[in-house]
Parts: structure tokens; C-alpha cells; sequence
């Protein structure tokens, strides 16, 4: 992957070999410059590479014109600079979090680290030579001292071990260089995890952890694979090319065993005064921590923010004494969100995408990218209840993601489970089951009874009438969800009189013809019907005959290919729903409720 690292470092390599050079600084600045603006160009131009390039280049001028080069300084002239050329680049998340990350670094990690080891790296250099103390501490005796202390300890060591008195002075400068390079790189690395926590969690629900760890490895690999692979192109020399390959592949098997640690909490959407609390709390640090007295204060702050951040304690449903049923948007598919009125969570289905024949399969995970964030945003960490309805893409294709962001406690399935599902619960130590009909069930205030497939349903080739069905009570209303229930099992159900009268239904298969038979919806007997279906779908849904029958019986009809993500609640006595995409101001809608769309 082409990086604006890749830039640095090739600037460093060749300001190095232009040092041995008949070359005054500028000129060598000059030549760098140019190269990195040839590495943007053979490397198709890449945003990162422009703006490493753009950053050299002004970091040059700035020398030209006798200017000492400020970190915060340059990076505000390249983004101004780059926000001219693209504006539409500070929506951009990578915009966003490699100039936050240069800001943290920049305004945070360096002036801590200035004030508290840098003195003392650079008092490691010529260690032997006790004439220039007085020349690299001289505004710190502290360095003076250590420099003392520490030839002292290599004398120590030379009485011991009876090595050359300039190898242990030279052995004991070159493991504190390791240590303190150890401990800026954890240094910065945290500095860049907090500064860009905020857009972390915006975007991507997450905050890395491990790669305090893995900076300390991967970043000396990274920056040593540049440099060898231009020499291995210019040379032509196998070997070195070898030894880069390596130093990649130590990289990433460095990252993905640390991928493998990771912590799979993810981070809810932050409330506002959290957010603006935070990003006051990191400038307020910014400029404080050059300052003795305010530093820590300031640091403490950070990091309380920061671990609210992640915490959010009061996120969750509570007990509410009202049921809800979502319908998530999710295309053409299916994802309801059901919360019981004790504050427990449900998840039935997770959509997905319909992948025929060699298509290729999509980017887009309808789990992670779509149903995640929405329950995210709702302050939601952990699923009680999830369901899978029955096998088909749209319905089970993103359970996988929803499964491991949410762990939930167990998992309930309908005919012919999906087993790579399965595989994913038993890993992750989720207890699953395959659910038939076996009478009510008191739940957090609600009364669940399964009413499909029944325990003689034959389980052939997977289908749509695999389905679980589920009746929810609560007070004297219900909700009926079907999955994808044709008519054969609805005429079942009718012969043996289940019970199927309810309030808000979840219209079968999308709205297909093959589901909600009249005398189906006769027994139910609609209020509110919920159909899970795609914006101008290939496949007609809802067909018209069904949104027919459900008007005819004065059913208020909510579709999320038009509506949005649509919510019907009950407090057990009254009935009302809400719109994502409703036009104007919506009005809270009492039963008993009479509406045609």
C-alpha cells in the first residue's frame, strides 16, 4: 500500500547519501523534493503521497526563505495549500485522520517528549568523550549528570566483565537508545490513538489498543522495506529484494497476531458534550503542555475523557415499560430491532446481499456497515436475543458481523440453520438452538411463542418456509414476525388455530405474492404492517395485490424502501410508529389506529 510514510522515509535515505555530496543543504532539500514529487507521480498520484510531497516541499521553502520550520505551522499551510487544490478533501476521513494524527503528534506527543526523555537521547551521543557535556547539556545539568551516572555504571561494567571500557560505554548508550526509542514509540502511539479517538468512534466504532505493541516492531520493518526495495530495484539484486519480501512478511504477521488480541468492544456513537468535552480537554492539553505547573492536570484530563469514551456507562436500553419493533433499512433484506419492555434486546436477522451465479461477491456488509452502526447509535453494546430466521442471504448475510460486535447471549434459529452461523456462535462460546413451537415464554415483560416450523417439518433443500416465526405479546396488543412465510405454511398454521391475531405485523417475504393469503391476513387482522423491502427492487416488492389486501383492510402501511427505518411501539394498551423519511412533522399516532397510505 502507497503511504505518505513511504515519502519520509525516502526523503531521510536521500538526504542522508546527499550529505556525502559537494551539496549545500538547500540544494539537497531541492533534490529531495523533487523526488518525492516523481514518487507521487510513478505512484498514480495517491492523496497521502501528495500531501507528504506538498508537506516537503513547503518544509523546503520554509528553509529557503531562513524560516525555522514549526511542526503545527506546516501542517496548517498544507492543509490550507491541499483544501485549495481539493476542498471536498475535509469530508474525507482519511484527510481527517492523517493530518489529526500529525497534529497529535506534533502538538502532544513532541513537546511531552521534549520535555522528558529527548534531553536525555540526545546525551547518549559520544557517550565516551566527556569534553562535550558541557556542549549537549547546556541548558539542563540533569543531562550532565546522566551522562556522568552513566559512565560511571559502564566502569562498573568493565570491572565486571572485563570488556574494553569503550564497548560498555558504547553497549549501555546503545540499549537506553532502544529503551527510549521504545518508549517514544508507545508515546506516540497513544498520543495518535487519543487524538483521533473522537473520528475513530465516529467512523469506525473502534480504538486500537495493540498497536502500542505493534508500532515497536512493524514501524522499523516498514520504514526498512522503502529503502531495500529501491535498492533492489536499482541494483538488481535478488537478495536484497529477499529480505525486503521478509521484513513485509514479519509485518503482517506481526499485525495479525495483534489483530488477533485485539478487543472486540467497539465504541457506541459519543453524545455531543462528550465529543466537544474531549476535543476542548486535547487543545486545552495542547497548550498547556509546555507548562510545568498545568501539564499533568491537563494529560489527566485527556485520559478521563478518553476512558469515558470508551466506557459511556449510561449507554443501553432501560426498562421502559414500552415493546418497539425497528424495521432497519437495509435494502432488500431483512432487520428488525426488537426491544422489550424490561430493556432486553432482540436482533432478528441481520439482511445481507443476494450474490447469483460468479458475481462478484460485494464490499459492502450490510452487518457491519449498516445494522451495526444503527445499533451502535442507539447506545447499544451487547444483543440479548439474536435470530436467524432462516438461511437466505438477505436475512442471515450480515448475522456474522452482528454476532461477533455484539456477542449475544444466545442464538435461535429456524429449519436448516445455516452451519457456517453455527460455526461462528460455537467459537465465540454463543449457545445456539434450533426453535420450534413449545408454548409461550416470559421474557423481560413479554410474552414470546414460536409458532413455526413445527416439530414435523420436513427439512429439505433450505427455503423461505424454514422461517421462524414469532408472536410477541405484550399488555393486550402483539406482533406477529415472519420471516419469509409463504402460504403453505400459513394455511398450516390456520389448520391447526394458532393464534395469529396481531396488532403490527411483519409482512411475509418482502411483500411477496406468495405470502399474505386473504384469509391469512383475515386471522391477523392488521393495524400496522412493516414491509422489509428495497428501494425500486428487481422483484417487484411489495407486490401490488398485497399492498391491496392490507389497504382494503386499513392496515397502516410502513416500507422502508420509502419510508425508512420505521419503529411501531406499545405500552400494552396504545399503538404508535415513527418515519425516518416522513415529510414534514410527524405527529405520534394513537390507537386505535385507521390509516391507508
Amino acid at each position: 500500500m502507497i503511504s505518505g510514510v513511504h515519502v519520509t522515509v525516502l526523503a531521510a535515505i536521500l538526504l542522508f547519501v546527499l550529505r556525502w555530496l559537494p551539496l549545500s543543504e538547500l540544494s539537497a532539500l531541492a533534490v529531495t523534493a523533487a523526488a518525492a514529487w516523481l514518487y507521487a507521480l510513478v505512484s498514480g498520484f495517491s492523496a497521502p503521497v501528495v500531501r507528504a510531497a506538498g508537506g516537503f516541499t513547503l518544509y523546503t521553502l520554509a528553509r529557503a526563505c531562513f524560516r525555522r520550520a514549526r511542526v503545527m505551522n506546516l501542517l496548517a499551510a498544507v492543509a490550507l495549500v491541499y483544501l485549495a487544490w481539493d476542498p471536498a478533501q475535509m469530508f474525507d476521513a482519511s484527510f481527517q485522520l492523517s493530518f489529526l494524527s500529525v497534529a497529535a503528534i506534533g502538538a502532544l506527543a513532541a513537546p511531552l517528549l521534549e520535555s522528558t526523555t529527548a534531553p536525555y537521547a540526545r546525551g547518549l551521543r559520544g557517550i565516551a568523550n566527556p569534553d562535550l557535556d558541557p556542549h549537549i547539556a547546556t541548558h539542563d545539568p540533569r543531562v550532565t549528570q546522566f551522562r556522568v551516572e552513566l559512565r560511571l555504571a559502564a566502569e562498573a561494567l568493565w570491572l565486571w566483565t572485563r570488556l574494553p571500557l569503550r564497548w560498555a560505554q558504547e553497549s549501555l548508550a546503545m540499549a537506553l537508545r532502544w529503551a527510549l526509542f521504545a518508549f517514544e514509540m508507545v508515546v506516540i502511539s497513544a498520543t495518535i490513538q487519543i487524538g483521533l479517538a473522537l473520528p475513530m468512534a465516529e467512523y469506525f466504532h473502534r480504538v486500537s489498543f495493540t498497536g502500542l505493541s505493534a508500532n515497536l516492531l512493524i514501524v522499523p520493518a516498514m520504514n526498512a522495506v522503502v529503502p531495500l526495495g529501491f535498492m533492489a530495484i536499482f541494483t538488481g539484486w535478488r537478495w536484497i529484494g529477499s529480505v525486503a519480501g521478509a521484513l513485509l512478511h514479519l509485518s503482517a504477521r506481526v499485525a495479525g497476531w495483534h489483530a488477533n488480541l485485539e478487543p472486540a468492544w467497539r465504541v457506541p456513537d459519543p453524545p455531543l458534550w462528550l465529543g466537544l468535552a474531549f476535543a476542548t480537554a486535547l487543545v486545552a492539553c495542547a497548550i498547556l503542555i509546555r507548562s510545568r505547573q498545568w501539564r499533568w492536570p491537563a494529560i489527566a484530563a485527556v485520559l478521563g475523557l478518553f476512558v469515558l469514551l470508551l466506557w459511556q456507562p449510561w449507554l443501553g436500553p432501560q426498562p421502559s415499560g414500552v415493546l418497539e419493533l425497528t424495521a432497519i433499512d437495509v435494502g432488500q433484506g431483512d432487520s428488525l430491532l426488537v426491544i422489550l419492555p424490561r430493556g432486553e434486546t432482540m436482533l432478528v436477522d441481520g439482511g445481507g446481499r443476494l450474490v447469483y451465479g460468479r458475481a462478484r461477491k460485494s464490499n459492502l456488509d450490510i452487518g457491519e456497515d449498516v445494522v451495526s452502526p444503527y445499533l451502535w447509535s442507539r447506545g447499544i453494546r451487547r444483543i440479548d436475543l439474536m435470530i436467524a430466521t432462516h438461511s437466505h442471504q438477505d436475512h442471515i448475510g450480515g448475522l456474522a458481523a452482528a454476532l461477533a460486535n455484539f456477542r449475544p447471549k444466545e442464538l435461535w434459529t429456524g429449519a436448516n440453520p445455516p452451519p457456517e452461523l453455527l460455526a461462528l456462535a460455537h467459537r465465540l462460546n454463543i449457545p445456539s438452538a434450533e426453535k420450534h413451537p413449545a408454548g409461550p415464554i416470559e421474557r423481560s415483560g413479554a410474552t414470546l411463542e414460536v409458532l413455526a416450523p413445527s416439530d414435523d417439518y420436513p427439512a429439505g433443500k433450505p427455503g423461505n418456509n424454514d422461517s421462524l416465526v414469532l408472536r410477541i405479546g405484550y399488555g393486550s396488543r402483539s406482533f406477529l414476525l415472519t420471516g419469509d412465510m409463504e402460504r403453505g405454511i400459513e394455511a398450516k398454521l390456520l389448520a391447526m388455530g394458532a393464534d395469529l391475531h396481531a396488532d403490527v405485523l411483519k409482512v411475509g417475504h418482502h411483500g411477496s405474492r406468495t405470502s399474505s393469503t386473504e384469509p391469512f391476513l383475515e386471522a391477523v387482522s392488521p393495524s400496522v404492517a412493516l414491509i422489509s423491502a428495497g428501494y425500486e427492487n428487481s422483484f417487484g416488492h411489495p407486490h401490488p395485490d398485497i399492498i391491496g389486501r392490507l389497504s382494503a383492510r386499513h392496515a397502516a402501511i410502513l416500507r422502508t424502501d420509502l419510508d425508512g427505518l420505521v419503529t411501531a411501539r406499545t405500552d400494552g394498551r396504545g399503538l404508535w410508529f415513527d418515519l425516518q423519511a416522513w415529510q414534514g412533522q410527524p405527529q405520534p399516532v394513537r390507537f386505535p389506529l385507521h390509516l391507508v397510505e
